[in-house]
């Protein structure tokens, strides 16, 4: 597949172990990484505050994610663009094989479905066969996203390069207002990479 996107904090924590023809999206926590404190005179005002980003540091840290992005894209372009006809006769989430996100306030979850070792299509999404068996979560920053979803095989994406996007269910009132911004930059970023959205709400397809 093309050349893979590496990020140093990403690293460590995502890995794809290969078996034959199928692929496992696994979370790997390698390290626990412990940072020794460093003591320094502060003066206090009443509390503690941590120091906001130079200008500079911000361009620079823009500039990554930027960067992370632009190599993101030349890797999803990879896998073929989504066919409509079959991912609009998709009635529900748990029929979906492409990968999928869950947007939370915090987080993002992402969902995928290793692809079926068994070629026939005798039984496929039934009872034998479950859709649900083969799939993986993963819950990332939406930082994160483009490395997470990059680290996707191809064939992981029978669809196309879509991805359907739903929001968590039964957030409090007050965690809404996060999600839904949250909601706004999952759509972005996978915007910038060059994926259809298709967003489902708890109704169905929106």
């Amino acid at each position: 597949m093309g050349r893979a996107v590496t990020n140093p904090v990403f690293h460590g924590f995502l890995s794809f172990w290969s078996v034959g023809s199928l692929g496992m999206l696994v979370f790997v926590r390698k390290y626990l990484l412990f940072f020794p404190a460093l003591l320094l005179p502060i003066t206090f005002t009443g509390c503690t505050r941590t120091a906001a980003p130079s200008v500079a540091e911000a361009k620079a840290l823009a500039a990554e994610e930027q960067q992370e992005i632009n190599l993101a894209r030349q890797q999803m372009d990879l896998i073929p663009p989504p066919s409509k006809t079959r991912y609009m006769a998709v009635k529900s989430l748990t029929q979906w094989e492409n990968p999928y996100l869950t947007v939370q306030g915090g987080m993002v979850t992402l969902h995928v479905v290793q692809a079926d070792a068994n070629t026939s299509g005798l039984g496929a999404g039934g009872m034998l066969r479950p859709i649900g068996a083969r799939r993986q979560d993963l819950n990332v920053r939406v930082s994160d996203l483009p490395v997470a979803l990059n680290a996707v095989p191809q064939n992981f994406w029978p669809y196309g390069r879509v991805v359907a996007v739903e929001e968590a269910h039964e957030v409090p009132v007050s965690a809404r207002p996060e999600v839904r911004r949250n909601m706004e930059k999952v759509i972005r970023t996978l915007s910038d990479l060059g994926v259809v959205v298709y967003e489902w709400s708890d109704s169905g397809r929106s």
